[in-house]
């Protein structure tokens, strides 16, 4: 292995470990969601989840809004095994 062999090896190793601390820098700086940022984002959503609890490792609840209405779902070792109308507003 001549000098010039090296001199090539250690400058590809630095240039790899630099490329790799800029983007770690650039990832600190912008945070992991701004590929999120820069994605075209729709208006407004139709779902969403309003609430959920866990009940046991097997159930859970999950309160969920489309177009306005809320639905409260049981859901269970993947399946839904309930579902209710839930209204807004009552306590």
């Amino acid at each position: 292995m001549t000098f010039t062999d090296f001199a090539r090896a250690a400058f590809a190793l630095l240039l790899t470990l630099g490329l790799i601390g800029l983007a770690a820098v650039a990832l600190r700086r912008y945070g992991p969601d701004a590929l999120g940022r820069l994605a075209i984002q729709r208006k407004e959503r139709r779902l969403t989840v309003v609430e959920s609890l866990v009940l046991d490792p097997a159930r859970r609840l999950v309160i969920v809004a489309c177009d306005g209405q809320e639905r409260l779902l049981l859901l269970g070792e993947g399946q839904v095994v309930s579902q209710i109308d839930v209204r807004k507003g009552r306590s």
